[in-house]
């Protein structure tokens, strides 16, 4: 489902779309505002995703422990 919206934008902005549009790297204005909040909505997801492993990697694990044990074990790999 899809949902109009009307937006007013610098006329730079709506120069550049048109000018994406006319070289054949977008197929419509439409295509160009979406590719670009698509864009901007992976950033935003990332940024969060940044904060959450922020702050999960600030409190000690409990596998903390295991992994400084297992990083001085040696691997018969032969």
């Amino acid at each position: 489902m899809t949902t109009q919206i009307a937006v007013r934008l610098p006329d730079e902005l709506v120069e550049f779309i048109d000018a994406t549009v006319s070289a054949g790297e977008a197929s419509s204005r439409a295509a160009v505002v979406t590719s670009a909040l698509e864009r901007e909505l992976r950033r935003h997801i990332a940024a969060r995703d940044v904060q959450i492993l922020a702050a999960a990697t600030s409190t000690p694990s409990d596998l903390d422990g295991l992994a400084k044990y297992a990083s001085t074990l040696t691997i018969d790999l032969g």
